[in-house]
C-alpha cells in the first residue's frame, strides 16, 4: 500500500478513534436494553460496543463515497461540513437497521438512538472532523506530512502549479524541482527551482532527493506520449499524479483532489492489482448467479416482450472484443428489428466517424441507427435493461460487474494504440462513463474515463460505480 499517502492512513484511524468514541458514549449513557446492557440478548455494553463497531466497513465507504479522504474536501470547511452531515444521514438508517435486526431494540429504543445518534455523531464530529483534523493536518504538514514533489514538464500548466503551490501552499508541498527532456539540467524555471533531469533519469533522481511524489503538468503532448510518460513515472517509489487538459473530461465528471484549485488525477494503483482482480473476479461470479436467480421471473416477462415486439430470436448474440483483445460472444435482448443481411454499413460508418470525433449530422455524440429500434426496445436501452443478458457473460468470466465497455471487432481496428490500453482489464457490464456520462460523452472522453478506472481500480470504486448505475438506469440519463 505504498502508494496511499501518509496523511489518507491518518485520516482513517483519526475517525477510527472518533467513531469508537461516540459509539462508547452512546452505549453508556443509552438507557437499559437500549444500545447498553441488553438483557435479551445477554450483551454487556462491552457487547453492544464491538458489534456497532462491525458496522466501520460502511461507515468508512460512506466517508469515501463523499470524497471525505480527499485532502481539498478536508481543508474546505463549508464543503466538508456538508459532506460530513450527508454521510452521517445515510449512516443512520443503517445503525436503526442494525439496531432492529441484530440488537432486537424495541421501537421506543429506536426512535431514541436515533435521535441520540443524530445528536452525539453531528456535535462530535464537527468538533472533532471539521475542526479539529484540518488544524491537526495543517499543524503536521511541514514536518510529518511534508512530501517532497517532483514536477514533469515545464510548459505553462507546470509553471502555474509550481507558482501557486509555492504562494498558496496548504498542503505541506515542497516542489524540489523539474524534469524536462527540452530544457538544460541545471536551468532556472521558476522561483529558484530548476530542471534536475531527463525523464529517463527520473528513477534515480526520485531515490537521490527522497521525491514523494510526481505531478506530470503537460498540456503539450500528445495522448500517447503523455501516457508513455505516465508508464515511466509508475516505475519508481512515488506517487504519480498529473494534469493535463487532454484529461480535463475527469475532473469535469470525477470529483478529484485539487491543489491550490488545480485538477491533480491520481493515478497510482492503490493496492496489489494481481490479487484484487483475482477478488474482484471471485465477486464477479458469485453476484452474477445470484443476480440471474433474483432476476429471473424479471428476465423472463423481459423476454416475452421482446419475442412479441418484432419477429427474431429474444437474445442478440454479437462477437465483441475484451481483455487483451481477444474476441468473445457478447449477449443483449434483442432491441432493433432484424434485417436480411445485418451488415449496418452505414452505422459502422457513422461510428468510425464518432471514434474520430468526426460529427454525424451535427452531433459526435454515441452513433444510433433509430430506424431500426423496436417501441419495447427503446425503453430497454434508455434504462440499460437490454444489457442485463451480460450477467451470462460474468458468470462465463468473459466480462466483469464493473469495467471498461466491450467493442466490436472493427471498432478495435479503428483504434489508437493508446486507446486500446482500455483493453488491459476485462471489460464491464457498467462503468465510469456509463455512470458519468453514457451516450452524452464524446468516443474519446469515454476512453479517457475508462483509463482513469484502470488506473484507480478498487473494491470501493466498483461498489460505487454499481451504486450510481442504479439511479442511472431507473432515470433512463444519458441513455439512446
Amino acid at each position: 500500500m505504498q502508494n496511499v499517502a501518509k496523511y489518507k492512513y491518518f485520516f482513517a484511524v483519526f475517525d477510527f478513534v472518533l467513531y469508537l468514541g461516540t459509539v462508547a458514549i452512546m452505549v453508556v449513557i443509552s438507557p437499559p436494553n437500549c444500545l447498553g446492557v441488553n438483557k435479551f440478548l445477554g450483551l454487556s455494553s462491552v457487547s453492544s460496543l464491538w458489534l456497532l463497531v462491525s458496522l466501520m466497513p460502511a461507515f468508512y465507504f460512506i466517508f469515501y463515497f463523499n470524497n471525505l479522504y480527499k485532502l481539498n474536501k478536508v481543508l474546505n470547511r463549508s464543503a466538508h461540513t456538508i459532506d460530513v452531515i450527508k454521510s452521517l444521514m445515510y449512516f443512520l438508517p443503517i445503525v436503526v437497521l442494525f439496531n432492529y435486526f441484530v440488537l432486537h431494540l424495541s421501537v421506543s429504543c429506536l426512535i431514541f438512538s436515533g435521535i441520540f445518534y443524530t445528536i452525539i455523531f453531528l456535535l462530535l464530529f464537527y468538533l472533532f472532523r471539521i475542526e479539529l483534523l484540518k488544524r491537526f493536518y495543517l499543524l503536521l504538514k511541514k514536518n510529518g506530512f511534508k512530501r517532497n514533489v517532483l514536477i514533469v514538464g515545464n510548459g505553462g500548466s507546470g509553471e502555474l502549479l509550481a507558482a501557486k503551490l509555492d504562494f498558496e501552499n496548504s498542503f505541506g508541498i515542497n516542489v524540489v524541482g523539474f524534469i524536462d527532456d527540452k530544457i538544460d539540467v541545471g536551468e532556472e524555471i521558476i522561483g529558484g527551482k530548476k530542471v534536475l533531469g531527463k525523464i529517463s533519469e527520473i528513477s534515480s533522481i526520485v531515490d537521490n532527493e527522497k521525491i514523494n511524489e510526481i505531478i506530470i503538468a503537460d498540456d503539450t503532448s500528445e495522448y500517447d506520449e503523455l501516457l508513455n510518460t505516465v508508464d515511466i513515472c509508475k516505475n519508481t517509489k512515488a506517487h504519480v499524479k498529473f494534469t493535463s487538459n487532454l484529461f480535463d473530461i475527469i475532473p469535469q465528471k470525477v470529483f478529484t483532489e485539487r491543489y491550490a484549485e488545480i485538477p491533480i488525477v491520481n493515478v497510482s494503483p492503490t493496492s496489489n492489482n494481481l490479487l484484487m482482480l483475482k477478488i474482484k473476479s471471485i465477486i464477479d461470479r458469485i453476484a452474477s448467479f445470484l443476480g440471474l436467480l433474483i432476476l429471473s421471473p424479471f428476465l423472463t416477462i423481459i423476454s416475452v416482450l421482446v419475442k412479441l415486439s418484432s419477429p427474431g430470436p429474444v437474445f442478440y448474440q454479437q462477437e465483441r472484443i475484451g481483455k487483451d483483445g481477444k474476441s468473445f460472444m457478447f449477449y443483449k435482448f434483442r432491441t432493433m428489428k432484424m434485417i436480411e443481411n445485418d451488415n449496418d454499413t452505414e452505422r459502422k460508418e457513422m461510428m468510425i466517424n464518432f471514434m474520430k470525433g468526426v460529427e454525424n449530422n451535427g452531433s459526435n455524440k454515441k452513433v444510433t441507427n433509430p430506424k431500426r429500434i423496436t417501441k419495447i426496445g427503446k425503453f430497454l436501452r434508455k434504462t440499460s435493461l437490454d444489457e442485463l443478458p451480460q450477467l451470462l457473460n460474468v458468470l462465463k468470466g468473459e466480462m466483469s460487474l464493473v469495467g471498461p465497455r466491450p467493442c466490436l471487432p472493427y471498432e478495435y481496428e479503428n483504434l489508437e494504440n493508446w486507446q486500446k490500453r482500455r483493453f488491459a482489464v476485462l471489460p464491464g457490464c457498467t462503468g465510469m462513463w456509463q455512470v458519468t456520462g453514457r451516450s452524452q460523452v464524446t468516443f474519446q472522453d469515454s476512453v479517457v474515463l475508462d483509463l482513469y478506472y484502470i488506473n484507480n481500480l478498487s473494491p470501493w470504486l466498483d461498489l460505487q460505480l454499481i451504486i450510481k448505475t442504479v439511479p442511472v438506469m431507473l432515470l433512463g440519463k444519458g441513455g439512446d
